[in-house]
């Protein structure tokens, strides 16, 4: 008689979807000794916004805002090494641009995640559940629909975001003519016979398309609109000092805050996370010039209006759509007729449908959102020891450097020290010139006192224990050895905190 098999050992760490940020973490995993990790993806290989890879679009950060360099500019997934394994260090040199191809950063991804042991394509994640001491996960090969049970100590999030549209265009929704920057490329083609098209949204995804569209229509009559809420089409801040709100140092600061606070910067950032790039905007404008050469500047069939807000959309009783508009400044309304949109309208955080049956394990928060502590880890309830991590939902809590690529390293490194209970990869203490809170001891204000932001009342402020607090996060660890990696463990305060 067969003896059945033992059940396999639960991983260390699984990670759930495979975007940048959780491919990080597989890369700046992968060469522990003794860390069992697993990523899984239910896509057939990792892709990175393809309806995005205009050609000529580039990245808005440098290209050491790889997978590992800001946290291990040794490993082997970094993008220097990637060039070496491509044959393409000396022409990556001499080109001499800082700031890669959104084409050459899908390749560079697609060539660490071919090749990691650790990364799972073509495998959903299709329940979660806590068993106890350690998570069960119910796994799916959508190629064959096998179904396969893993368990893990702990969990970590990385599904990535979900392209926004606004409610005003509900009506439009699975309307051929309509349609999310998301899938600009794969739809493009099919506005081949459209002669008034209108990009609403004011974003880099929104210039890249307008742009693109630009070159494409130029001198063949198509009316092309650039609609925006934003009363200017200002670029994205990109000063030096300016990227310090992407330094670890500004995610600490931010975290501090208190809710209302955070919530009412990261609404005033935008600028500095949601913006076109300087660059962009300059090469649209250059095209216009060249195209107007020897002509009237309104010989162009080009529309560009921002502070203006879409109230409603709906197709329109003769054919194509109608965009129901409202001018910010002025309070004026007009209806707008055009024959497609693409919506460039950004992207929100998604919770995978997995997550259901341990939701009523988790500490949400006033508006449903998770909790997350600095070490990225969600707030749970008590029973639930083992660690649930979460990439790129955390901007109501960390601020405007959650999507941001420059952080994505970092925020891996600290997810594997407070995974494994170490410190795997030493992480600096101080990373920014710009001190974000008032010098410790400067008097806070009386309870009820308003004003946050004023440096008067000290309200855009943690207080001082939480302070202190923040120097014990994981990317201020000891660097003492702890060697074996923890299993589960008990939740941190702020797992707890609130219950």
């Amino acid at each position: 008689m067969d003896t059945p098999a033992a059940p396999p050992e639960p991983y260390d760490l699984l990670g759930v979807g495979i975007g940048p940020f959780n491919l990080s973490l597989a890369a700046l995993a992968e060469p522990v000794p003794g860390l069992r990790t697993l990523f899984c993806d239910q896509r057939p290989e990792f892709r990175w916004h393809p309806g995005m890879l205009v050609d000529g679009a580039r990245m808005q950060v440098p290209f050491l805002a790889d997978l590992v360099s800001l946290a291990d500019p040794t490993n082997p997934w970094s993008f220097l090494n990637y060039l070496r394994e491509q044959d393409r260090l000396f022409p990556f040199y001499f080109t001499e641009r800082f700031q890669l191809t959104r084409r050459e950063y899908d390749h560079y991804c697609r060539w660490a995640a071919g090749r990691l042991a650790n990364c799972r394509f073509a495998t959903e994640v299709t329940s979660l559940h806590w068993a106890g001491d350690r998570y069960r996960a119910e796994l799916r090969e959508t190629a064959t629909g096998r179904s396969t049970t893993v368990e893990a100590y702990h969990l970590v999030l990385g599904v990535g975001t979900r392209p926004v549209r606004p409610e005003a265009f509900a009506a439009l929704d699975g309307h051929p003519g309509a349609f999310h920057s998301a899938d600009y490329l794969d739809r493009r083609d099919g506005l081949s016979g459209a002669r008034d098209i209108t990009v609403v949204g004011s974003g880099q995804s929104g210039a890249e398309v307008f742009l693109d569209l630009l070159r494409r229509h130029d001198g063949d009559g198509v009316r092309l609109r650039w609609l925006t809420r934003t009363r200017a089409l200002a670029p994205m801040e990109y000063s030096k000092l300016g990227l310090e709100h992407f330094t670890p140092d500004y995610t600490r600061y931010f975290h501090g805050l208190p809710a209302a606070v955070r919530g009412a910067l990261v609404e005033a950032q935008w600028q500095l996370h949601k913006a076109a790039s300087a660059e962009t905007l300059a090469e649209i404008h250059d095209h216009l010039y060249e195209r107007t050469v020897g002509r009237p500047i309104d010989a162009a069939p080009v529309d560009i209006t921002p502070g203006t807000a879409v109230t409603d959309a709906r197709p329109g009783p003769c054919g194509g759509l109608e965009l129901r508009c409202r001018h910010t400044d002025s309070g004026a309304e007009h209806v707008l007729r055009t024959d497609a949109v693409v919506l460039a309208t950004g992207y929100r955080a998604a919770r995978p449908a997995a997550l259901e049956p341990l939701s009523h394990l988790i500490d949400w928060d006033e508006d449903g959102r998770y909790r997350v502590d600095l070490s990225h880890r969600v707030a749970t309830l008590p029973e639930v020891t083992g660690g649930l991590y979460v990439q790129n939902a955390e901007l109501h809590t960390h601020g405007v450097g959650t999507p941001d690529l420059g952080l994505g390293a970092h925020r891996a490194a600290v997810i594997l020290n407070a995974v494994t209970g170490r410190t795997v990869h030493r992480l600096p203490a101080r990373t920014a010139w710009t001190g974000f809170a008032p010098p410790v001891g400067v008097r806070r204000p009386p309870a009820g006192d308003p004003r946050p932001g004023d440096p008067r009342t000290g309200a855009d402020r943690a207080p001082a224990d939480h302070l202190s607090a923040d120097h014990l996060s994981a990317d201020h660890a000891p660097a003492d050895h702890v060697p074996a990696v923890p299993r589960p463990q008990e939740p941190t305060r702020a797992a707890t905190a609130g219950r």
